[in-house]
Order: C-alpha cells, then structure tokens, then sequence
C-alpha cells in the first residue's frame, strides 16, 4: 500500500497562499485547484491543500483557529543538508513568511523554524541519523 498524506489548511487569501508556497519551490496540482482549494505538491506522497476559511469550514464542525495566536499543529520538513535548510527559511522569508524561532543546532540535527501567511508552523530540519547520541 502506498501511502500519501493531505495536510489541510485554512487560508484566508488562496491566491496569496498559492504563491507563497510556490515561492518555497513547490508546485500546484491544477486537478485539485479551484477558487476554494488548491493542492501543493511538497513531494510525490505529501501535499498540502490550501482551503479558503468558509470552505474549510465545511468539513469541521470545530471553530477555525486562528494560528497566529493559537497553535494548531507543527509540520515538519525533513532536507538533505543544513545549507538546505537556510534557503528554505530564506525563501520563506523572501515571499512573506516570518523566521519565528532562532536555529536549533543540536550537532546531529539542525532546526529552523517559520510562520506561512496564515500563521501555519513550519519546522524545517536535517538530521544526521548516524550522529544521533546513543539512549541509556
């Protein structure tokens, strides 16, 4: 069984939200975009889908947070390298999104962290399995 995950996300502007993603290097899907939803292809199995506010709203009888007060959920992106990481946060940085938590470096993982237009909390890390200090 091959596995894909859709992470769903309330955005109050698609289409500023479809161009800040875009600006990070990821594409849209046109088969699942409209004028309420549009679906970014973080890679082969992983996507995110934009949802305006009142559409989202559709599938949830829960109140929408606001998440730039409130914490919703982390996502988390694993890269090849720590220089990887730095573009990604510069992108962001680049296309409107905020550098929200100085860099975290652990040795064996490096961490940095950004907010998409929304409020949505990204974390983008390498880690180095093999560096990873031993339990016990």
């Amino acid at each position: 069984m091959k596995t894909k995950i859709f992470l769903n996300l309330p955005v109050k502007d698609l289409n500023k939200a479809v161009s800040f993603y875009n600006g990070l290097g990821f594409s849209t899907n046109p088969k699942f975009t409209n004028d309420k939803a549009a679906c970014i292809v973080i890679d082969e199995n992983i996507f995110v889908m934009l949802l305006v506010e009142e559409f989202y709203q559709t599938f949830t009888k829960k109140q929408i947070c606001d998440a730039t007060t409130t914490s919703e959920v982390l996502i988390s992106i694993s890269l090849d390298s720590r220089k990887q990481v730095d573009e990604m946060i510069e992108k962001a940085i680049k296309v409107g999104g905020v550098d929200y938590v100085p860099a975290k470096d652990y040795g064996w993982m490096y961490q940095r962290t950004f907010l998409d237009l929304d409020g949505h909390h990204w974390e983008i890390f390498y880690m180095d399995e093999a560096q990873i200090p031993q339990m016990g």
